[in-house]
This record gives C-alpha cells, sequence and structure tokens, in this order.
C-alpha cells in the first residue's frame, strides 16, 4: 500500500512540475527513418507505381522539412523557391517548440492523403506522439508541437490539391497500336501502361516535362546490319550469357512493386520497393552514417525526393513520346520465341530506363550533400532476401543501377546511358534552383 502511494505522488509530482529530462528529445532522428520506412511498406502494400511513389515521397518529406527547419535558422523554407509552393505558417514567437515531434506530425498527416492504407501511418503517429509523452515532453509543448505540425501539413494538402493528379486519374488509358517498334503489353500479366498521362503532373523545378528531352532513341530496324538490330541481339545475348554477379546486379536493383510469378496454372505477386524507395533508403542510410541532426536528415530526403518527382516526370515524358517497344517483345518476335529476360518486363515504354533517369538524378544530389567519394553500405534489399552491396560512392551505384537493366533484359543500352545522363542534369538543375541552407 504504501509504494502505491508513493507511486502516485512521484506520478503527480511528475505531471504537475515536470522535472524529468526531455532534452534528448528535442533532436530526436530516430523517426525520420522510421517514418520513411512505414511509408515505404505502405507504398510497397498498396501496390503504388514508382512514379506516384515519388510523389507520396516528396510531398510527405517537404511537410516534415518545412516544420524542421524552424530548429535552425540556417535552414531555408522552400516557399519562394519552388514557384507555385505557398507562403507558409510561422511558429508563435517565444514559444517553446519540439521540432523533431512536429515534423513527424506533419510528415504523416500529409502522408495519410495521399495513400490508401491509412490506419497504418494513423498507428504510428499516435505511437509516435506517445513516446515523446512518456518520455516527459510537457504537456504544453507536445500539444503546441502537434498543432504547429498538423497546421503546416494542412496547408501543404491544400496545394496539393492543384498539381493535377486527381485530373489525370480519370485520362484515358494509352491507345496500343499494332505498329512495328511501339509498345504492346509483355507477359505473363499483360498490363495496360501505366501512368501515360504523368508529364500532365506540375513539376516542383521542371518549367516542362520536356524540359531535359532526350535525343531520340535508335529508330526501329530489324535488318541485321542496323544499329537497333545490334542493340536487340546486345540484350539477348547477354541475357543468355549471364554471369553470377550481373545476375546479383540485376536482382538488387530491381525495385518491381509488383511481379506476377507464375508456376503452371498457379499465380502468386511479389511485392517490392520502387526505385525511388531505394534511393530513399540510400539517403537514409547516409544521413545516420553522418549522424545527421532531425532537420538535417529532412533535408537529406526531402533534396533526394524532389530529384526523384521531377526525374519521373521528365522520364514519363520521354517514354509515352518515343513509345519504344521493349526487349522481350522483339526478341521473341523476331528473334527467339522462348527468350525471357531475368527480370519481369514493366508495364511501360522503354526509352528511356526510369532507374537510370532517378538514379542520376539522386546520385548528383546525394553528393552535392554528402560529397563525393562517400562510401556506403547499401542494405535496402535485406529484407527481400538479396545480400548488401557495398559501393564507393554514389556516382558507382547510380551507373550499377543502370547497366542492371540490361543485365536484367529489360532496356537497350542507350536507354540506361542517355537515362543516366538525363537523370544527372535534373539533378544539377535541381541544385541550381534551391538551396536549404544559407
Amino acid at each position: 500500500m504504501r509504494l502505491l502511494i508513493a507511486l502516485l505522488i512521484t506520478l503527480v509530482y511528475v505531471g504537475c512540475n515536470d522535472p524529468v529530462d526531455y532534452s534528448k528529445l528535442k533532436d530526436n532522428t530516430e523517426f525520420c527513418h522510421e517514418a520513411i520506412k512505414k511509408v515505404t511498406d505502405v507504398i510497397i502494400h498498396d501496390i503504388f507505381s514508382p512514379p506516384v511513389a515519388s510523389r507520396i515521397y516528396m510531398y510527405s518529406s517537404i511537410s516534415a522539412y518545412e516544420v524542421a527547419r524552424h530548429a535552425d535558422p540556417k535552414f531555408l523554407t522552400l516557399s519562394g523557391q519552388i514557384a507555385h509552393m505557398p507562403t507558409l505558417s510561422q511558429p508563435e514567437k517565444d514559444q517553446e517548440y519540439c521540432w523533431p515531434l512536429a515534423s513527424y506530425v506533419a510528415f504523416n498527416n500529409t502522408a495519410k492523403q495521399l495513400i490508401f492504407s491509412e490506419d497504418s501511418i494513423t498507428k504510428f503517429n499516435t505511437e509516435v506522439i506517445e513516446y515523446f509523452k512518456s518520455n516527459g515532453l510537457p504537456k504544453a509543448v507536445l500539444q503546441r508541437s502537434v498543432d504547429f505540425g498538423m497546421k503546416v501539413s494542412e496547408e501543404i494538402k491544400i496545394w496539393i490539391k492543384n498539381d493535377n493528379y486527381a485530373q489525370t486519374r480519370s485520362f484515358p488509358k494509352f491507345n496500343v497500336t499494332d505498329e512495328e517498334g511501339r509498345w504492346f503489353p509483355t507477359p505473363p500479366a499483360y498490363m495496360d501502361a501505366i501512368e501515360p498521362s504523368w508529364n500532365k503532373i506540375r513539376p516542383l523545378l521542371l518549367q516542362t516535362a520536356d524540359q531535359f528531352k532526350p535525343v531520340p532513341p535508335t529508330p526501329f530496324d530489324m535488318s541485321k546490319s542496323s544499329k537497333f538490330y545490334k542493340e536487340v541481339t546486345e540484350v539477348y545475348e547477354i541475357g543468355k550469357n549471364l554471369s553470377e554477379e550481373q545476375r546479383l546486379i540485376a536482382n538488387f536493383w530491381d525495385c518491381n512493386p509488383y511481379k506476377l510469378n507464375v508456376i503452371g496454372h498457379v499465380m502468386h505477386a511479389s511485392k517490392k520497393i520502387t526505385p525511388g524507395g531505394h534511393w530513399m533508403g540510400i539517403t537514409g542510410i547516409s544521413a545516420k552514417n553522418k549522424k545527421y541532426s532531425n532537420a538535417e536528415t529532412w533535408m537529406a530526403y526531402t533534396f533526394t525526393s524532389i530529384g526523384l518527382f521531377d526525374g519521373f516526370i521528365s522520364c514519363w515524358d520521354e517514354k509515352y513520346r518515343s513509345n519504344l517497344v521493349r526487349p522481350e517483345s522483339v526478341i521473341n518476335k523476331h528473334i527467339d520465341e522462348n527468350w525471357a529476360p531475368l527480370l519481369q518486363t514493366p508495364p511501360f515504354p522503354e526509352y528511356t530506363s526510369g532507374h537510370s533517369v532517378v538514379s542520376g538524378a539522386s546520385s548528383v544530389i546525394l553528393t552535392h550533400i554528402f560529397g563525393d567519394n562517400f562510401a556506403f553500405t547499401d542494405d535496402t534489399e535485406v529484407m527481400y532476401g538479396l545480400p548488401e552491396r557495398d559501393f564507393t560512392s554514389f556516382n558507382q551505384a547510380a551507373e550499377e543501377a543502370s547497366i542492371s537493366r540490361v543485365y536484367g533484359g529489360i532496356h537497350y543500352r542507350p536507354a540506361v546511358e542517355l537515362g543516366l545522363t538525363q537523370g544527372k542534369s535534373i539533378g544539377k538543375f535541381v541544385i541550381e534552383k534551391i538551396k536549404f541552407i544559407k
């Protein structure tokens, strides 16, 4: 009985006087990475395509950054740097906030609008708030921080509504023709083309979707002396003679959000992280290695996500302009009807390679943030049964991600080489257009 009374007295004292040292909460980064992981898990569960996934990462990360930046006056707002982004609310002067908590609330509240499985993020948000509460954050500071995170997120959500995403949901499906050299659905699912109107989505920094339009792909020509025939046969021969290392590289960078597995008459789907999710994972690994603060971590995630988002708009603009047929379709029709690529062919046109574009953009941005020759161990794919891979730089990782698509049998060489160049140009452009630090 005496013990119970003593415990109650202690709880009352703690609740009234807040004597607990909560200073460790003021630069919490634990939930930065957990928030990204939770959204990645939902993206996988809800089967969002790579372009749509980039939109989820970008808006959620901007929401978190625009709150977290108030922890240090050296960080700049993106309002005014992104032309169509609104001016956001400011915190009350001379009032205490817990910026990490506020940033997590902003991230989670924005993410909930962009996904289907809201309950997962709602549960996580509740757990985060409870963590700060149970670790001594004063009630007034907690509520003020939650309210500010929600306020900024709601302002971001109004901005989101005008990016043309909702309108493109009702646009017509892509019209497949029987013209030789044009894209058509591939086995085993023969799915419709994904996001044919993604170039109608409002970019963040690009002036137009075709601002970084690459040169056209090699013209379709299956005469044996043609350049295109050489590109096709290269994919065919590589696919037949893959080394174990090439197989590992292709699988490591597969990042197929929806793979249909067919065994006899039985079909089942397996889901993985998207290409953008992989690079957000690399961003998190790098921020942890550098022991970044909360604001610095959200800066890194946001910088990367902007490159991913505009990168996919640029890439998808070209895909549906050039509308080039995939290697699997050409090889099966003209060379070997029994040939199959190592990786499952994605359901959209071939040129340029999405992996190459977003890898190029991400590598330039991450090099700008963390420096050249930044060595890291990429364990992003361990959860899918693949081993870690070591890289000496972000550029090396991007080059490997790019060539992996040729090893996988789903791209010709120009799509990956010119896609990488396209992505790096976008990355450089993003760096020139916005600044996060004074």
